[in-house]
């Protein structure tokens, strides 16, 4: 596979929409990983509704997604008051 074929596959199995919240590096961070939160939801989602995971798997890998962004929220500080 060439590497434009292989750019043309990622985007479009990984899509990615542009930032317009209030920029600052920590924001465009968390954007990133919740898109990536979304995604992984949606496959989770569609495997379990086309009988390829169990509700038990499916809500065991959500739950883990779940932690880790709550994870990375508190270590961008997400929604704290900083003082400037």
């Amino acid at each position: 596979m060439t590497q434009s074929n292989s750019q043309d596959k990622n985007s479009f199995l990984y899509p990615r929409s542009r930032y317009y919240g209030n920029f600052k590096p920590e924001n465009l961070v968390f954007n990133a990983n919740l898109q990536e939160f979304a995604q992984r939801i949606s496959y989770i989602t569609c495997l379990e509704t086309g009988g390829k995971l169990s509700q038990e798997e499916a809500y065991e890998q959500i739950k883990a997604l779940w932690k880790e962004l709550k994870h990375s929220k508190k270590q961008l500080a997400i929604g704290e008051n900083k003082e400037v």
